[in-house]
């Protein structure tokens, strides 16, 4: 159910078209692995998160963990729910770090009250607009879900929607029943004047009245500059917080760290350890 970037052009439910063929080829595509990793850096950005603790998200229409590769990398636990066996089937082959959990999100998040620190959401809210069935009421649907998920998550937290939508009508649609279901906030769009880089983020806030985020390329007229020079100061900013580059002889100690933290098998930590091999001729 995550997305690849692009409008998803409606083909039948997300649980249909993404048969093991296509969830294989949606996960090997390497500008879908990037796009996808771009979107889920914004969405945490936006969350907003203490740097002090690690915390437990929530990714809703998780696909096969390309989002969640991210919130790994980034120190927090993660669940991810999805429509798709296909999808999931292709994650638990990857060995993504998060729990998974087959479920349909117009059904309700099926999670204890405050039981997370913040939600993230790539390209998957729209498909709730689809009537695939009689018995699917896209209204009822989407309050559902809004309305479940306000109560799974902590108070004071936030959710962070990426989503497509086709229209005006369905940004309204969908706006309408996150309110309704008790959340504030609004959405915030990157790169507005860029048809190509053009991204809406519905971000959520529980229990509390927060002043939403600044959005990215709104005082620039070049927006494609603008979108490199906010990549790289990004990477930037985020080293000089502590973090460990990726792949990196830290990034892997950490990342096996947790994975012993979370009860799975690990290899020893060797003198070899992320030592980069000698190329072979």
């Amino acid at each position: 159910m995550a997305g690849s970037g692009r409008r998803p052009e409606h083909r039948g439910p997300p649980e249909l078209f993404y048969d093991e063929a296509e969830a294989r080829k949606y996960t090997q595509n390497s500008r879908v692995v990037e796009i996808q990793s771009q979107m889920s850096e914004r969405a945490v950005e936006l969350l907003g998160l203490p740097e002090d603790r690690p915390c437990l998200l929530l990714d809703v229409g998780c696909g096969s963990g390309l989002s969640g590769d991210y919130i790994s990398e980034e120190g927090h636990y993660w669940i991810g729910m999805d429509i798709s066996p296909a999808m999931l089937d292709v994650a638990v082959e990857r060995e993504v770090e998060g729990d998974l959990l087959l479920a349909d999100m117009g059904h309700g998040i099926p999670f204890r009250p405050g039981t997370f620190d913040g939600c993230i959401s790539i390209s998957a809210v729209q498909w709730l607009c689809n009537a695939d069935k009689k018995s699917h009421s896209p209204p009822k649907r989407l309050y559902r879900f809004f309305s479940t998920l306000y109560t799974a998550l902590a108070r004071g937290s936030r959710a962070v929607l990426q989503l497509y939508p086709e229209n005006s009508e369905q940004l309204e649609l969908i706006t309408a029943q996150a309110m309704r279901a008790g959340f504030t906030g609004g959405m915030v769009v990157d790169y507005p004047n860029s048809a190509k880089a053009k991204k809406f983020f519905l971000c959520l806030f529980v229990g509390t009245s927060g002043t939403l985020p600044k959005a990215l390329g709104t005082e620039c007229a070049n927006e494609e500059l603008h979108q490199a020079k906010f990549t790289n100061e990004r990477t930037r900013f985020r080293n000089v917080k502590g973090k460990s580059v990726k792949k990196s002889r830290d990034w892997i100690l950490e990342k096996k760290e947790r994975r012993r933290r979370q009860g799975k098998e690990v290899r020893a930590d060797t003198k070899y350890t992320g030592r980069k091999r000698r190329p072979r001729f």
